[in-house]
Order: C-alpha cells, then structure tokens, then sequence
C-alpha cells in the first residue's frame, strides 16, 4: 500500500463515531446530502420527499453529518465531473438515524456519514420530518443552464 494511504487511512485509526461524542440531541437531526442534477430531478419529482433508491452497485445510502462535508463533495467531485452539484438538506427523527453507526470516512471532525443498507433506504426515509431542502449549488463552466439563487433549483423546473 502506497505510504500516503497508510497516512491518511492508518490500520489504527477510528472508523466510527459514538453518537455520544456529537453532543446533546434533539428530537430531530439534521442531515445533508450532495447530489447531482440526474438525482435532484428524481428528488424533485417526488415532491421533494425522498431520494431515489440505490443503484444495484450502490449498496449504502449515505446521507452526511454536516453541510461543509456535502458542499466538498458536491463542488469538488459532483460540479467538478458534471459542471454542477447541490447541497440537500433534511430533517429525520433522532430515534432513526441513531439505529447507524457515524462513519468516518476521512477526517474524524468533517467527514462523518450514516450508511443506510439500500434495502433500508425507503424504511429510513419515513422517518424524515419536512421536504428535503435544496440549500447550496455549485457549478463549472461545464454547466451551461441558469440556475436560480435563491431556490438553487435550474431555472427550467421553475417554469
């Protein structure tokens, strides 16, 4: 394994997360989730109340644990690929999101996330308190169309 890897990802290091850690709380958390324009349209489709189920390949639903980590990937992986990303945000009852574990999938103090099985996705999703929530996008000169900057949505679906 390359030096750099074993760095970054050491065989000692912590994986997860105790919810302990995170502080008080509340009745509901607040959750994030990068995407991209072909899965907010599926958001949007469903009237902003859930995500699009997995794909065959993508065994976990990840939602994140705080907006800085979704707005890293959806500006620097999901706009830098496509030309553009969003931030979602939502909110879910504490009681279901403390059945899963927090990952810590690079730095344990920004890269947090819940791995929700796929075949759990739809049973976790009933426990969301609201709509899901546009609240941030990012594009590159890849991206052509007008998005909007308030809703964050392209300017099209507000037709």
């Amino acid at each position: 394994m390359n030096d750099w890897i074993k760095n970054l990802f050491p065989d000692d290091a912590k994986r997860t997360r105790a919810w302990e850690e995170m502080g008080e709380i509340e009745e509901t958390l607040t959750l994030f989730r990068p995407t991209g324009l072909l899965e907010l349209k599926l958001i949007a489709d469903s009237g902003f109340l859930y995500f699009p189920p997995r794909l065959p390949d993508q065994p976990i639903f990840y939602p994140v644990l705080n907006f800085e980590y979704a707005e890293e990937i959806a500006r620097d992986w999901n706009a830098a690929k496509t030309g553009v990303g969003f931030v979602t945000r939502f909110e879910v009852r504490s009681k279901a999101a403390l059945e899963y574990e927090i990952q810590i999938v690079g730095s344990e103090h920004r890269h947090l996330e819940l791995w929700i099985p796929a075949e759990q996705q739809a049973e976790f999703e009933q426990s969301f308190v609201g709509k899901i929530e546009v609240v941030a996008h990012y594009t590159t000169a890849l991206f052509a169309r007008e998005i909007d900057a308030v809703t964050h949505l392209p300017l099209e679906w507000m037709l």
